[in-house]
């Protein structure tokens, strides 16, 4: 059973920068598509950038695609997500999630697709 933990949130300023850590355990992370999710209060979750087991990045949101990367290292079974030039409407609860999938590739940015999910981590941009 693949287990996910976040790590790396915080409080930045508007025009900062974070890095936000998914790691993993149960399982070779390898073998995973993992998708990164965030959900702003009274918002629905939506999907900000996955990255396929190959290391293939796919932005899910248009608004963060020329600020945001997605990493990862198969090694340490980690996946990260830096983000750059930070907005307050980048906050929220950012949420890892992974699914079964080969090919390098990646799911649709639907909660559906994904079978694995961990607590999240609040990501505050605010002066």
């Amino acid at each position: 059973q693949l287990q996910l933990v976040e790590s790396g949130g915080g409080l930045v300023q508007p025009g900062g920068s974070l890095r936000v850590s998914c790691e993993a355990s149960g399982d070779t992370l390898s073998h995973y598509a993992i998708g990164w999710f965030r959900q702003a209060p009274g918002k629905e979750r939506e999907g900000v950038f996955c990255i396929s087991n190959a290391g293939t990045g796919t932005p899910y949101a248009a608004s963060v695609k020329d600020r945001f990367t997605i990493s990862r290292d198969n090694a340490k079974n980690m996946v990260y997500l830096q983000m750059n030039s930070l907005k307050p409407e980048d906050t929220a609860v950012y949420t890892c999630a992974a699914t079964y999938l080969q090919g390098d590739i990646c799911p649709q940015a639907k909660i559906y697709e994904y079978d694995y999910w961990g607590q999240g981590t609040q990501v505050t941009v605010s002066s």
